[in-house]
């Protein structure tokens, strides 16, 4: 038979990993079950199924019993499977599938030589895939295969690669995930046509009557009523109940200590301390106690804490006596949680003051091993705030402050840090928390105090200075960039990006390597102050290169940021289309790594709402604005306090509410050091169309003749303000001025993007449409409202036609106009329609909300009975996002429940 064979030689295959190590076989090794272990046949039947579904998911939280129970149902005799544990600390696609393939091996069932291994850690070819599940495909019997502890494997590459794999192979692979959390695989697919077998927390709980079985082993004897009192604490916990097990074994009522376990757990603690700590060593008990204030260890790091050199033998026969020690490979250990936090506790009281000093050893031991993470916990924990400073600024790791991954953990971090700790580090810790916050005057204050004490500290060039101080100094020049774009300062930004380009000479490329979100950052802080000075060319070119950065979760914020600076200069100058596609692809950035909406600044959202208030979906701006209001995005710089009011003040002219649109359009009160044309250019076109509204076009026109610079919308808009004054010839004249998109090149335009776009031209049209109207050529005004439906069909643009007053509305029934209109501008005829009178007689229909892209892909999952969790999995955003969308689909059908929503989405053929 062509594919793995179960009997015969096996193929020689590579005794190391990718990487050169040897293969640790105890990854491939069933766990040996402990005596005290029950079977449960319910579970067991129910795994059973694994051998009739491709797939098995067994998950629970750590202790539920998962590992246990398919450790007991794999060891059975008459099945042979293939097990691997899998280890967090080796996730590259290639070690992955190297382990997957000898696995496979170590179970009986080599993959033929064809197949090859992967010869790089990081990657794995995609022949060697295609071949390995065509082979397995081949199979008369099935491989079954237990991949243990999967929540450790958290690439999306190798969930896509498993899914392709166990896709191909068909009925060849019998795969069993044992796992804490939901893997990244299409699970609803599975569901959906039955091939999937699932066993949850819940069918892993103890009942009763197995509570008092299991306790029956450890030697105890009660009745299930108060075995059901202890379900009902532990909540049938699998770990937690063996814990009360051993505990009551010494306990002279058993039944009574049950019922005060979870009340009491004193109890507990001496036994543990009793049975456990006090039975070792002197030597192991000193170990034990000084490694509670860690949270994993090995011996190298035990012995830093002890001074002695005996970790390595200690911690081994520890683990082999069950002295709750546990082996998590690769000569790591951690302590079982319960008697670890009862350790940290006895630690405290039986050596006072011993913590601070331990956590103290294990941050300067963690620093030199380059585990930056628990260095900055711990040397946090040991108050000493200088180190800990230093340790996050060498590192050059001060931007985890602004990317949302683990801003909020540094933040709570050092708020702890107190005025005594003094040194340029902790000045720029102190700067860059508070400039997160958008908070200037703390935030300057700390960063000038932090820059002058580099400057005290060595005045030599960059690219001499010492790595230690190159990277400082290359975090100031990070905060000062910030410092530009928050205080709307070009100059600032410019001068502080020059500086960080001369100082990345002098860091270590690996630090740089390491930190991708420093150059992220950087070139988003200059991109959103060469924007807010009105150079969007030179802003698009910063912009650009923080989208192009590398590093997935570490530069998404970044990422983010700049896919919104974009989309509003893409807006600014009349692309709402292109804007739009920008901003959704900036919400998707965060979403997907499952960053918080509130960690940037939020520029996509009014940039959505700006563009949703052209096409006239006035209710879903006004949605979209409130999410951007109530997210509390950090990030208030002026770019974004500037963005708000351009897309509340349109909204709200949109409405009719000329003094409120006025008010919002005011940024007032914020000061920066150049005043931005565009920002300044929005406030008078709506002031002008407020004016305009009100009757007032001498002083509309007058407005924005008082704009600087020839920008076209502002050009449009005093056009308009002159014809509306009486003045056509003078409004032509304008018109004239602005120069309209080209036809060819990407997205249809010949020249630099900044060329003026449709929302501009569209206007322009409609304003030469009403001065030939009013002149009495109607055959003129048809063609230039034709030239403008034609350009606002493809961006769904609604509001300018809205906007263009009553003389349109007759033209707009009128052939071909009406043609052109129907369908997005104004409803097209129903079937009664062809037999009833010319429609040119009646006014148009109000202009209808059509779905948006993102809510059209919600309405189809929906179609297809995902559940809202399915949905937010298979398009990358959260559950809230989709119930978001949801209420927007149900209010724009005009229903309330989901299969009406579908229904009723299928006879309008949005289906």
């Amino acid at each position: 038979m062509a594919g793995l064979e179960e009997n015969g030689p096996e193929p020689t295959t590579s005794c190391a990993d990718p990487q050169g190590d040897p293969f640790l076989h105890t990854r491939f090794a069933i766990p040996a079950r402990p005596a005290t272990f029950l079977r449960r046949e319910r579970l067991v039947r129910h795994l059973d199924q694994a051998l009739r579904t491709p797939l098995t998911m067994v998950s629970g939280a750590a202790g539920a019993g998962k590992t246990l129970l398919a450790a007991d149902w794999a060891a059975r005799g008459d099945r042979s499977v293939a097990w691997l544990t899998n280890d967090a600390a080796a996730q590259g696609c290639g070690m992955f599938w190297a382990y997957f393939l000898q696995a496979l091996s170590a179970s009986g069932v080599p993959p033929p030589a064809e197949v090859g291994s992967p010869a790089d850690a990081s990657r794995v070819d995609q022949t060697l895939l295609t071949r390995l599940a065509a082979s397995l495909s081949d199979r008369d019997r099935p491989v079954i295969v237990v991949l243990d502890e999967y929540d450790r494997v958290t690439a999306p590459e190798i969930a896509e690669q498993l899914e392709f794999v166990l896709h191909h192979a068909g009925r060849g692979m019998r795969l069993i995930l044992v796992t804490r959390t939901e893997p990244l695989l299409p699970l609803h697919r599975y569901r959906a046509v039955g091939d999937m077998t699932e066993i949850r927390a819940a069918e892993l709980a103890f009942t009763p009557e197995e509570a008092a079985a299991l306790l029956e082993l450890h030697g105890l004897r009660v009745p299930v009523s108060a075995a059901r009192t202890l379900v009902e604490r532990t909540r049938g916990w699998a770990a937690g109940l063996r814990l009360c097990a051993l505990a009551a074994q010494e306990s002279p009522d058993p039944e009574t200590y049950l019922k005060e376990f979870e009340v009491d757990r004193t109890t507990v603690a001496d036994f543990l301390l009793a049975e456990v700590l006090k039975r070792q060593s002197p030597e192991a008990q000193d170990l034990l106690l000084r490694v509670s204030v860690l949270d994993r260890f090995g011996p190298e790091l035990a012995n830093a804490l002890t001074g002695r050199a005996d970790a390595e033998s200690v911690l081994a026969g520890l683990h082999r006596e069950n002295a709750f020690v546990e082996y998590l490979g690769h000569d790591r250990y951690r302590l079982h949680p319960l008697f670890g936090e009862i350790l940290h506790a006895h630690l405290r009281m039986r050596s006072p003051g011993l913590e601070p000093e331990l956590h103290r050893r294990a941050a300067t031991w963690l620093r030199d091993s380059g585990s930056l993470a628990e260095t900055l916990g711990h040397g946090a924990a040991a108050g000493d705030w200088e180190f800990t400073a230093g340790a996050l600024v060498d590192d050059l790791a001060i931007g985890q402050l602004f990317t949302g991954l683990r801003s909020d953990h540094l933040a709570e971090l050092f708020s702890e840090m107190g005025p005594e700790a003094t040194s340029p580090a902790t000045d720029l810790v102190r700067a860059a928390r508070e400039l997160a916050r958008s908070d200037l005057d703390h935030g300057l204050h700390h960063l000038r105090h932090a820059g002058q004490s580099l400057a005290e500290e060595e005045r030599i060039p960059a690219g001499d200075a010492a790595p230690g101080l190159a990277a400082a100094r290359l975090s100031c020049a990070l905060l000062e960039a910030l410092a530009g774009r928050l205080t709307g300062s070009p100059a600032r930004a410019e001068t502080a990006a020059e500086t960080a380009g001369e100082l990345q000479q002098a860091v270590p490329a690996q630090l740089l390597d390491a930190h991708p979100e420093l150059a992220a950052l950087l070139s988003t802080h200059l991109g959103s102050t060469r924007l807010w000075a009105g150079r969007f060319e030179d802003a698009r070119d910063a912009l650009s290169t923080a989208v192009a950065c590398s590093g997935g979760a570490a530069t998404a914020l970044p990422r983010e940021e700049s896919l919104g600076h974009l989309a509003l200069i893409d807006y600014l100058n009349g692309w709402p289309g292109r804007a739009e596609r920008k901003a959704l692809a900036a919400v998707t950035e965060t979403e997907r790594f499952g960053l918080r909406e509130e960690s940037g600044s939020g520029i996509e959202l009014l940039v959505l709402a700006a563009v949703a208030v052209d096409r006239n979906e006035l209710d879903r701006a006004q949605a979209l604005l409130d999410t951007a209001a109530g997210s509390h995005h950090a990030m208030r710089d002026p770019v974004m306090r500037a963005g708000r009011a351009l897309a509340t003040a349109r909204l709200l002219l949109a409405r009719g509410e000329t003094r409120a649109a006025l008010e919002a359009a005011d940024v007032g009160g914020v000061a920066t050091d150049v005043v931005s044309p565009w920002s300044e250019a929005h406030k008078a076109l709506v002031t002008s169309a407020a004016h305009l509204a009100e009757g007032r076009p001498e002083t509309a026109a007058e407005l924005l003749q008082e704009v600087p610079g020839d920008q076209p919308a502002c050009v449009v808009g005093a056009a308009r303000a002159q014809l509306a004054a009486g003045r056509p010839v003078e409004a032509l004249e304008l018109l004239d001025r602005v120069r309209p998109e080209g036809r060819t090149g990407p997205e249809g335009r010949t020249g630099p993007e900044s060329r003026t776009g449709p929302a501009v031209t569209v206007r322009a049209w409609l304003v030469r449409a009403q001065a030939a109207d009013r002149a009495g050529d109607s055959t003129a005004a048809r063609r230039l409202v034709a030239h403008a439906l034609h350009e606002a069909r493809r961006e769904r643009l609604r509001r300018p036609f809205l906007e263009a007053g009553p003389w349109i509305r007759p033209l707009l029934g009128t052939a071909p106009l009406r043609g052109l209109a129907e369908g997005w501008l104004t409803p097209g005829p129903s079937p009664c329609d062809a037999q009833r009178a010319h429609p040119a007689d009646q006014p148009p229909a109000p202009v209808v909300e059509e779905l948006s892209g993102r809510e059209h892909d919600v309405l189809e999952r929906l179609a297809q009975m995902m559940s809202t969790e399915e949905i937010a999995a298979d398009l990358y955003v959260s559950v809230n996002t989709v119930k978001t969308h949801l209420k927007s689909v149900y209010r724009k059908l005009s229903v309330n429940r989901r299969h009406d929503a579908v229904h009723r989405a299928r006879e309008l053929r949005l289906l």
